[in-house]
């Protein structure tokens, strides 16, 4: 018997508000908004759902919003759907949570197969009865006549003392903007602040959806090379307006930007009126490594500071934040006035009550541990093989370099069929790859999974470094 022949045939109100001013897409919200009501048990195994058109008829949206929706839910396992019957949602939740997979795990892994992969939270860490909590309080929040254009105020409180207690940034509340997440970030930089045809310089490999935001808003973009210190500051081209980097790990490589390499970078900003963007999407997360300063608190005059809550909780907050100077902070509002763009705060309501009863503090203390012991399984096993990693003091992944594109593209070939999905630097250039290798993400999936698939990695990389 089916999922759907066992199911009764009944279809429930969906609590579904979507946020038009929102730069998340109206799809994603719509499947994160049921995902959660499935999650928290709004939603019950056996409940049908309307049809897309008809919940595109309640929710006054086309149908392509809805059938993406409907699509992405069913490809992760909370929805079955039976020809001739309807949609239901399961008797129970999927095991693993693909939606916190890239689109490349969803479009291209078979279903049983594990995906190892950069830029995944541990999101099944995430205490469920303080998820619970905070969503319910967060429901209670009285309807708002206006959303503030800076965010909401406790949300501010709570980022100005993370940012001081877990990075060492004494912004203050009023210096801290709420954002969508970090590209949201950059398209609201590029949209206030740069001009059509304005010259940016960012980390070659690098942050591509950071990299396309710059370069359709009309921005000509320069790639910089980055080496063991990070980004090359002697490789900053003459007349670049922005400087983008991700200091604390950067994002592929994996490497930390040295601290001289730094005041390099702070002291080339003063002296040619560059502004630098400061992505720490990852910076809680170091091991065995003594804290550097960051961008911002060395020169918080030319620098913007980015953070986010996909990587330390879950992207489907969409709750960010932004340091800057008082004249990029004043674009920016200006910007969201004559836009009418506000960050949503659902995620900032959630984030505030995470942080009022501990939950954010020791959430961030069992991440710091989990990932360091999952780091020093694959560190260990790689090193016990004579496999070269790059990149794992810090962050979620690291890197194991190839001699060649070719060897690339083998080794994650062979990962697919030997049940692994691993990622390539290859897609992390904007231009001719310079650097060839596999990163390995292992926030993702259980410690268990991770620790059974290692001989499998240890045996796909080796096989290229005898």
């Amino acid at each position: 018997m089916t999922h759907a022949e066992a199911m009764p045939q009944r279809e429930t109100a969906l609590p579904v508000t979507l946020d038009r001013e929102s730069s998340v897409p109206l799809a994603v919200q719509l499947a994160g908004a049921l995902r959660e009501s499935a999650s928290t048990g709004h939603l019950r195994g056996g409940d049908r759902l309307p049809s897309t058109r008809a919940l595109a008829g309640r929710l006054g949206v086309s149908r392509t919003v809805t059938a993406a929706a409907y699509e992405q839910l069913h490809a992760e396992g909370w929805i079955v759907g039976k020809h001739g019957s309807g949609t239901y949602v399961t008797t129970s939740p999927p095991t693993a949570r693909p939606e916190h997979r890239s689109v490349a795990a969803r479009d291209e892994l078979p279903p049983g197969r594990l995906a190892l992969l950069p830029g995944v939270p541990w999101a099944d860490g995430l205490d469920r009865s303080a998820w619970r909590r905070a969503w319910r309080a967060a429901s209670d929040t009285p309807p708002a006549v206006h959303l503030s254009r800076t965010g909401l105020g406790e949300y501010r409180e709570v980022i100005a003392e993370h940012l001081l207690r877990h990075r060492g940034l004494d912004a203050g509340t009023d210096s801290v903007l709420a954002t969508g997440g970090t590209t949201a970030a950059v398209v609201e930089l590029a949209a206030a602040v740069l001009s059509p045809g304005d010259l940016v310089a960012v980390e070659e490999p690098g942050y591509q959806r950071a990299v396309q935001a710059f370069s359709r808003a009309g921005m000509r973009v320069a790639g910089v090379p980055v080496d063991e210190e990070g980004l090359r500051t002697d490789r900053i081209p003459a007349g670049a307006r922005v400087v983008y980097c991700s200091p604390a790990h950067q994002y592929p490589m994996g490497c930390r930007m040295s601290a001289s390499r730094r005041v390099e970078l702070a002291e080339l900003a003063r002296e040619r009126d560059v502004l630098v963007v400061e992505d720490d999407y990852d910076g809680e997360l170091r091991y065995d490594v003594a804290p550097l300063p960051l961008l911002a608190s060395l020169a918080p005059d030319v620098v913007v500071h980015l953070g986010t809550t996909s990587k330390i909780l879950t992207p489907t907050l969409g709750a960010g934040w932004m340091v800057a100077p008082p004249s990029v902070t004043r674009a920016v509002l200006e910007h969201r006035d004559l836009t009418g763009t506000r960050p949503s705060p659902a995620g900032q309501h959630v984030v505030v009550e995470l942080a009022r009863h501990g939950d954010l503090g020791r959430h961030l203390r069992r991440l710091r541990r989990e990932l360091s012991d999952r780091r020093s399984i694959l560190v260990d096993a790689f090193a016990t093989a004579g496999v070269p990693v790059l990149g794992d003091d810090a962050g979620a992944h690291l890197v194991v370099p190839l001699p060649s594109a070719e060897a690339e593209r083998e080794r994650i070939a062979e990962g697919k069929r030997r049940g692994v999905l691993l990622d390539g630097l290859a897609r992390h250039f904007a231009t001719v790859p310079t650097a060839h290798g596999v990163l390995v993400g292992y926030a993702g999936c259980s410690r268990s999974e991770l620790a059974e698939c290692v001989p499998t990695l240890v045996d796909l990389t080796r096989t290229r470094h005898r």
